[in-house]
């Protein structure tokens, strides 16, 4: 077994999870320090913020996700790791790739849009569900990059 292609299908791996999930920790934080400021100010509003503020936490769960998949595929749980060569897992780490940059760039801008809805919900707390739609529009992209990466991963 080459062990360079399971290296880098575990590299792939990683990268998604890497990606989603620190895109989603700053986007998280993002939003926080935003909703934070207005429940300062107005205790009555977090729950209407706290659904802004968890939207950014779902590239984090793409990557997992993502992640999860290939370590299935190549057999990591069951320990009976698929005989990869080096093209078998520069393909996996480029299917990755995807989740790895979309889920971490999606994750930040979404938090962008969210923080802004708060700021939206601390005026004209009645438009919550406009901030939402505003903010769950950048999520398309990361959903597209995750079935992007997944069928890439099963085609393989």
């Amino acid at each position: 077994m080459d062990k360079l292609g399971l290296v880098l299908a575990i590299l792939g791996a990683v990268m998604a999870a890497f990606g989603g999930g620190v895109g989603s920790a700053k986007g998280v934080g993002i939003v926080g320090e935003a909703a934070a400021g207005l429940v300062a100010e107005d205790p009555s509003k977090f729950t209407k913020v706290l659904i802004l503020q968890i939207l950014p936490g779902t590239q984090g769960l793409y990557g997992f996700i993502t992640a999860i998949v290939v370590m299935i595929r190549t057999g990591i749980f069951t320990g009976e790791v698929a005989a990869l060569t080096t093209a078998d897992g520069l393909a996996y780490l480029a299917a990755c790739l995807p989740m790895a940059i979309v889920g971490y760039f999606s994750a930040i801008g979404q938090a962008r849009v969210a923080a802004s809805g708060v700021s939206v919900i601390a005026k004209k707390p009645e438009e919550q569900s406009k901030a939402m739609v505003l903010a769950a529009m950048v999520e398309t992209y990361a959903v597209l990059a995750l079935l992007v990466s997944v069928l890439l991963i099963f085609s393989l």
